[in-house]
């Protein structure tokens, strides 16, 4: 098994203005790159949706080595269910706290040192209370599990992750590609895991070689492929290829070819300028504030 890397997690949003303040004035992300599509994607990037949908790449710095988050807005939704699933994210940023007490955004200190905050849609983060590092700050992604030795296996047997930390007295696992790399933590939820409908997906790299042997794996194992490999286009980039799996607990989990990938997250040092473009350009939000209605709820 070659080198794998943890990319991303993908949000679904419903308010674009309110989120990307969030990450860019709160937690003090870059917009690395913006896209608009036309029609929905072929591996359900932007979920069971066929129309019109933007991607932001948010982060502290470059994707080749910073774990980002995936914004995807669909066009004439404003708001999607939450369910147990997706638990949180852990970074370390005093900057971002002290962000957040400006901002008059509410926070929660949970334990000392760590506050809990949400992004707009109910997303939760947690921000650790020290200096942000120089490496990426983004420490973990926390996803809810209902049999957690179930859940190792899948990760660790299968995905190849290694076990950092288990606990069985608070049923909770870490596991990882790499010492420097944003880990997932695992959490059991006490019974079946609802992902509602703003059900997210964490990314993963790996070479290209690799992909059909994950899939052939997965096939072996009689595990669940969402989306067999498959070639995904954006307008005026490189195109990647891609699996799209799912844990026991139906986690989605997307695996693409890393040259290519690494090829198509280049910084575009118009990011910025293109979402906010793209906001500008979107006229759903006073639309319904005139009709006196509200947008869609998935």
């Amino acid at each position: 098994m070659g080198a794998r890397r943890a990319l991303h997690f993908v949000f679904k949003v419903g308010d674009r203005p309110r989120t990307a303040r969030f990450y860019r004035q709160l937690l003090g992300m870059s917009v690395l790159r913006h896209e608009e599509f036309e029609e929905g994607c072929k591996a359900s990037c932007n979920g069971p949706y066929d129309g019109k949908w933007s991607k932001t790449m948010v982060g502290y710095g470059p994707e080749d080595n910073h774990f980002v988050a995936e914004l995807t807005y669909n066009y004439g939704i404003g708001e999607y269910r939450l369910g147990n699933d997706f638990l949180g994210i852990t970074l370390v940023s005093s900057q971002a706290v002290s962000n957040a007490k400006e901002m008059g955004w509410p926070l929660k200190e949970v334990t000392a040192g760590v506050f809990e905050t949400e992004a707009p849609g109910g997303y939760k983060f947690y921000l650790e209370d020290k200096e942000q590092l120089k490496q990426d700050p983004v420490l973990k992604v926390t996803l809810g599990v209902s049999d957690l030795r179930k859940s190792i296996s899948y990760w660790s047997d299968l995905l190849g992750m290694k076990i950092y930390e288990k606990d069985e007295e608070k049923q909770r696992a870490l596991l990882g590609y790499a010492d420097n790399q944003c880990k997932l933590e695992l959490k059991t939820v006490g019974g079946a895991v609802d992902h509602g409908t703003a059900f997210g997906r964490i990314a993963f790299s790996c070479a290209k070689e690799e992909l059909p042997n994950i899939e052939a794996l997965m096939k072996k194992e009689n595990q669940k492929i969402l989306t067999p490999l498959v070639s995904l286009d954006t307008p005026g980039k490189a195109t990647v290829q891609v699996v799209i799996l799912a844990d026991p607990d139906g986690h989605e989990i997307c695996f693409v070819g890393d040259e290519a990938f690494r090829d198509l997250s280049k910084v575009d040092p118009n990011g910025d300028k293109l979402l906010n473009d793209a906001m500008e350009a979107d006229k759903s939000d006073s639309w319904f504030a005139a009709q006196k209605k509200k947008k869609a709820s998935a």
